[in-house]
């Protein structure tokens, strides 16, 4: 009796996984996922619709798993920058000028932000990506209050503060950077918008710094 090569029990992929994510990511990013055709995914990321379908599953199977991948990394450069040892300005500065660097970073143009960009045109009709939308926002909603609530206690923040407020202010200027970037508007144009968002949300920098 003949056994089963083993090499044949497990065939090596031909494609990495969060290459051909960030690859099909980056396509949809573009065009949103109504303009985006499999085609055009097959194109982006070398791969025939079969592939895609074993790897991913449908068009819409593949742009969840997209959004969620874009939430993943915004999870970890928002711990990042919002370290507890680092001044609250500062951290939000460096999460404001992350934004814009991958905001200006399409190699078509600027695009923005992937989940705003994208997911907002299919929130009303797709009850999945709208809770996939909600639940990202409220993730970066809560990061930024979670570090407030620390700037509080150390003295960063008057007493008086309300964090959830405060935080959702400090969103909705990375929303405005967001589709505004995406708007086609200069980056200069655009970036001269933090100093100003940052004095209205820490106070006037001290010292000029």
């Amino acid at each position: 009796m003949v056994q089963k090569s083993a090499a044949k029990r497990g065939r090596p992929r031909a494609y990495d996984p969060d290459t051909a994510l960030a690859q099909a990511m980056a396509v949809f990013w573009d065009a949103g996922f109504a303009g985006t055709s499999l085609d055009d995914i097959s194109a982006g990321t070398g791969m025939n619709r079969p592939s895609l379908y074993g790897a991913f599953g449908d068009k819409q199977a593949l742009y969840r798993h997209t959004l969620e991948n874009y939430r993943a990394m915004a999870r970890a450069a928002l711990r990042e920058a919002l370290r507890p040892d680092r001044p609250l300005r500062d951290g939000l500065r460096a999460v404001y000028e992350r934004a814009l660097s991958l905001y200006y970073s399409g190699e078509h143009g600027a695009r923005g932000c992937f989940l705003i960009g994208t997911a907002l045109t299919e929130a009303v009709l797709a009850p999945d990506i709208r809770e996939i939308l909600a639940a990202g926002l409220h993730e970066i909603d809560d990061a930024i209050e979670a570090r407030m609530r620390v700037a509080r206690h150390q003295g960063e923040l008057p007493g008086s503060t309300d964090p959830p407020v405060l935080a959702k202010l400090a969103s909705a200027v990375l929303h405005t950077l967001a589709i505004r970037s995406r708007a086609g508007e200069p980056r200069a144009v655009v970036q001269a918008l933090v100093e100003p968002a940052l004095d209205l949300i820490c106070g006037p920098a001290q010292g000029g710094g």
